[in-house]
Parts: C-alpha cells; structure tokens; sequence
C-alpha cells in the first residue's frame, strides 16, 4: 500500500467579521504561494474561500462577531482541502437555485456564492450537524514542472 505524507496544516480562526475577509485572502493567497500554484488557480481558489467565509459570516452567524468561523487549509503535494465551519443551523440544499446565470436570476441581489464556489473548485461539499454548518472545498493541483536539465 502507498503510504502518503501527511498534509500540512494550517488554520485560522477569526471573528465573523465582514471586514476581516481581506485577512483571509490574505492567508489564502500566502498559501497559494507556498503550494507554487499559478496565478488563474490562486485566484479561483482565494474567490472561493472568501465566498465560504462570506456566507459562514452573513448567513451562519448573521454577523454576530462573537462567533468565530474556524478555517483549516490542508496542503497535499497533488491538491489543497479548505474548510469553514460556522455555528449555524445551516441551510436547505434543495432550495439552492440550479443556475444563478439563467435570465430570470441574473438580477437577484443574491445566491450567486455556492453556484461561484462549484464553478470554481474540482469539489464543494456541505455537512450540517447541531454544532453548526462545514463546507469543504477541493482544488487538484497541476503536477509540478520537471526540473530543467
């Protein structure tokens, strides 16, 4: 059996906080960096976990800056995991719209985030519990380039 490294972690905890996510991009583009990831994918994955914040902050905790939103960010050598976990009672799947592009939506003031989300990860996946709302992103990373000879 091929046994793999263990991924790094690193997690961020932070008060639900609008003006805080500038500091979450922050953490997710310094890891983006360290993972050498170019700069179209840094950018799908930063648009992604500010999203997710977004929604654990307005939705989850409903701004309540007394309730932190944990945010841990495994780094594998062939992908990058995020997860944000709120509080909150979470939300209805089903109710979801299926696509935030069609014309009877694109002038909604909002619903746009999990559609963004899913557009731009390989993977987005919700788990609801009594301790609140996870949602789990997943971006495959592009092989490293062969070192030139």
């Amino acid at each position: 059996m091929l046994q793999t490294a263990a991924p790094d972690l690193i997690s961020v905890r932070m008060p639900s906080r609008l003006e805080l996510l500038a500091l979450l991009d922050g953490v997710t583009t310094s890891v983006c960096e360290r993972l050498h990831v170019d700069g179209d994918t840094a950018s799908l994955i930063s648009m992604s976990v500010i999203e997710a914040g977004t929604n654990a902050i307005q939705h989850g905790h409903k701004r309540d800056a007394t309730r932190p939103v944990d945010i841990d960010f495994r780094l594998f050598a062939d992908r990058i995991e995020v997860s944000v976990r709120d509080t909150g009672p979470g939300f209805d799947p089903g109710t979801l719209k299926e696509d935030a592009t069609a014309p009877e939506h694109l002038f909604d003031a909002r619903g746009r985030g999990i559609f963004i989300m899913r557009s731009c990860m390989d993977s987005v996946d919700f788990e609801f519990s009594d301790s609140g709302t996870l949602c789990r992103l997943m971006k495959r990373l592009p092989p490293a380039p062969a070192a030139a000879e």
